[in-house]
């Protein structure tokens, strides 16, 4: 199993700015120890990787305070040692990450444009949803002043029959 082996690891990071044609090693970390080896990265560089173990298995960095000087191709070299009781094995991964430096994005006018929309559908759709309330409570009142006239009609109709069936009543002595 992994966890049983022993092993040690070192990882190199170099850096070839943008329009260099070589790379240069800007960190190095070994024996628990990082290090910083170019200057233009000085008090810039901050290991972010595994700690407290010679087993490095996440050999990552942070870049701090970054600047359009970083723009470039960063290259992150691996190699790890694994001891077995007779046998190292030795194994190592390269891997490349481009890095492309802009200014502080700014709202553009697209952006702008998409929130005066926002804001006009929202007061477009407030103002149709009162235009159904108002068209709603209108049909309602009418619908309960036509109910209120033919139960009056209804109720008048009740008390003429009434009269009616009264005249034809003789009371017998």
């Amino acid at each position: 199993m992994r966890g049983e082996v022993p092993a040690s690891a070192t990882v190199e990071w170099m850096f070839m700015a943008k329009g260099e044609s070589e790379f240069t090693q800007i960190y190095i970390y070994a024996d628990l120890t990082g290090t910083i080896t170019d200057d233009r990265f000085d008090e810039r560089l901050a290991w972010n990787g595994s700690k407290k173990t010679e087993d490095v298995q996440d050999g990552s960095i942070y870049i701090l305070n970054v600047t359009f000087n970083d723009t470039g191709t960063y290259r992150c070299f691996f190699d790890r040692i694994l001891v077995f009781p007779n046998y190292e094995y030795r194994t190592n991964a390269t891997k490349f990450i481009s890095i492309n430096v802009v200014g502080k994005a700014t709202r553009g006018m697209a952006s702008i444009l998409s929130e005066i929309m926002m804001y006009v559908s929202i007061i477009g759709l407030q103002l149709w949803l009162l235009v159904e309330m108002v068209y709603c409570y209108r049909k309602i009142a009418a619908a309960g002043e036509e109910a209120l006239r033919e139960s009056e009609a209804e109720y008048l109709a009740i008390t003429s029959e009434s009269k009616d069936n009264c005249a034809g009543v003789t009371v017998a002595e």
